[in-house]
């Protein structure tokens, strides 16, 4: 248990919450009181990723003698703390955009959302998971696609299929994006290129394929050298904020992990 880091997230959901009026009223008007309030069970979502407790039993283990419930209700709260997470994202994008940096990156990851064995039983997010190809290999899950700026603010983010086209999802998170944008290979299309360039307003620079017959000037080959940074973000979302689990049981509790994983990286 680290009791600095909780108290350090506590002041800054509460900061947060408070500055923008994010929770009118936390006490309901019938029943009885929530065991958890809002801002709570969001700090001990958050903490869960900051920390190193890779499930909801061992935070409740943490916890059980000061939160004194069960450990259903721990766990529905912080699936909903989910919703909560998601508007300070929303607020916190929005602040990052009107003090972007010039230079932004958009790419995209893999979240599987279990084994590839088990894709075809899965019913947890069925519906919304659908069969993909990374790297890495097949999988069956989700896509997340993040526009970062050099200073590492998050300004977009969308999670689609797996099978998604990455064009189309690059249109969509940056159609009010102003500044250069840097893509990967994966996005090479001169209809894309045509469509988001705005002059004046909007470049996008997509790094040409190996086998394209196509110079690049000095300043370009550098931002394509700066975009291991948007990697290196993916990385710590998964290896140190949890954001891949199959551990969840319900849609809830998918969505909600992922959210508290993005909000627990920013906030870090």
């Amino acid at each position: 248990m680290y009791p600095i880091l909780y108290q350090k997230i506590n002041h800054i959901v509460t900061y947060i919450v408070n500055k923008f009026k994010l929770i009118p009223n936390d006490t309901p008007q019938k029943g009885r009181p929530l065991k958890i309030k809002k801002i709570e069970a969001l700090t001990l979502a958050l903490y869960q990723h900051q920390s190193t407790r890779a499930t909801k039993q061992s935070l409740f283990d943490d916890f059980k003698t000061s939160l004194q419930c069960s450990y259903k209700t721990l766990v529905v709260n912080m699936n909903k703390s989910g919703m909560l997470a998601l508007r300070i994202l929303f607020i916190l994008m929005r602040i990052g955009r009107s003090d972007a940096h010039l230079v932004k990156f958009t790419d995209a990851t893999d979240i599987p959302v279990c084994l590839k064995k088990n894709g075809k039983r899965n019913r947890t997010m069925r519906g919304l998971a659908s069969w993909g190809h990374s790297g890495k290999g097949f999988y069956y899950g989700l896509k997340m696609t993040l526009t970062r700026d050099l200073k590492g603010s998050l300004l977009g983010l969308r999670f689609t299929p797996a099978n998604a086209n990455d064009r189309e999802i690059f249109r969509k998170i940056n159609k009010d994006i102003e500044g250069i944008i840097v893509a990967d290979a994966g996005y090479v299309s001169k209809e894309l290129e045509k469509d988001m360039n705005v002059e004046g307003k909007r470049w996008c620079l997509i790094r040409p394929q190996k086998r394209m017959k196509k110079l690049a000037e000095a300043w370009q080959l550098k931002l394509y050298d700066l975009r291991f940074r948007i990697e290196f973000d993916f990385r710590s979302l998964k290896m140190s904020h949890g954001l891949v689990s199959s551990l969840p049981r319900s849609l809830n509790g998918m969505i909600g992990n992922y959210l508290s994983a993005l909000l627990s990286f920013v906030l870090a």
